[in-house]
């Protein structure tokens, strides 16, 4: 079983953000990259496929009518039809939402590999190939231990991103990313790597950051462009405030920089509002500056196959 040219040709601004190692800001990236490409003006879905359900508490949606906890998500991917997202979670983003229900999804799909292996790997590509149209661009959140709905979202992915910290610990997570590409490459022939971020990386971390990115081009025998100029940053200060809010990190900029002043407060002309670190304007400019590099790098790669 494979999918036809035109339903392949269809994903082919599906990006699965992806590493086996758990706490690289998998969700965050998916998140906040999401949450920039709508404001400014893609039409774009995200799909949590995690049991956890984290991007729910990026977006704000946890636990209301918005949130079933994966179900719909897990019975499409079990028993196909049309996937219903939550619609405008953010103005122009849509949401395949995560949660429980999809450990079912992985039971089941796991049942099905054993008679029709390439049909359970398909399961979420002939899911997004249906939707795919309504889209400029798709987002895949991956679990970080979830063989099976990991192999779905990459045999569904044109691209493959990959954050990273710098530690030895995260970079080993390159070698099961790398083992569960190549693991869909007869299904998904033109899955590529869109690149690597560094991410939690200290401001004054110069030397640590150049050693990762020629650790990292190292194992992938790759050139160190391979890495994403930009990096991110981690501020638990910033992460914190977000979810509580449900707000990312660019709103929760905003609301800082368009917050009352201290004299204004002083005066009486102004109410205080919940204080909001100063980090997140540092953090957006990152995540900004992650956007932009990842867009030009998917335009730059469809600039040359249409001269091809």
């Amino acid at each position: 079983m494979k999918l036809t040219d035109e339903e392949r040709s269809s994903l082919d601004r599906v990006i699965v953000c992806i590493n086996g190692k758990g706490g690289v800001l998998k969700t965050t990236l998916v998140a906040n990259i999401s949450g920039l490409l709508a404001a400014s003006g893609y039409r774009v879905l995200a799909v949590d496929l995690d049991p956890q359900g984290n991007l729910a508490e990026d977006f704000g949606y946890t636990g209301d009518a918005r949130d079933d906890d994966g179900r719909s998500l897990a019975q499409t991917l079990l028993f196909g039809g049309v996937a219903q997202p939550v619609r405008d979670v953010r103005p122009g983003l849509d949401v395949l939402v995560g949660g429980s229900a999809l450990d079912q999804a992985t039971a089941g799909l796991a049942a099905r590999a054993n008679k029709d292996p390439n049909g359970a790997k398909l399961a979420l590509a002939n899911v997004l190939a249906s939707i795919a149209s309504d889209y400029d661009m798709i987002l895949l959140d991956c679990p970080p231990g979830d063989e099976m709905l990991q192999t779905a979202a990459v045999a569904a992915a044109r691209w493959a991103l990959v954050p990273v910290k710098t530690d030895k610990s995260s970079r080993k997570g390159l070698s099961a990313v790398a083992a569960r590409l190549d693991a869909v490459l007869d299904i998904n022939p033109t899955l590529d790597l869109l690149g690597v971020v560094l991410t939690a990386v200290g401001s004054g971390s110069t030397n640590v950051e150049r050693r990762a990115r020629g650790l990292v081009a190292e194992m992938l025998n790759s050139e160190e462009d391979i890495v994403f100029e930009p990096t991110v940053r981690h501020s638990e200060a910033t992460a914190q405030a977000t979810r509580e809010r449900g707000l990312l990190v660019h709103e929760l900029d905003a609301q800082v920089q368009d917050g009352p002043k201290w004299y204004e407060i002083r005066r009486g002309t102004a109410e205080a509002q919940v204080l909001a670190p100063q980090t997140a304007s540092s953090v957006a400019d990152d995540l900004h500056a992650l956007t932009t590099a990842l867009v030009e790098r998917i335009s730059q790669s469809e600039h040359e196959g249409a001269d091809a």
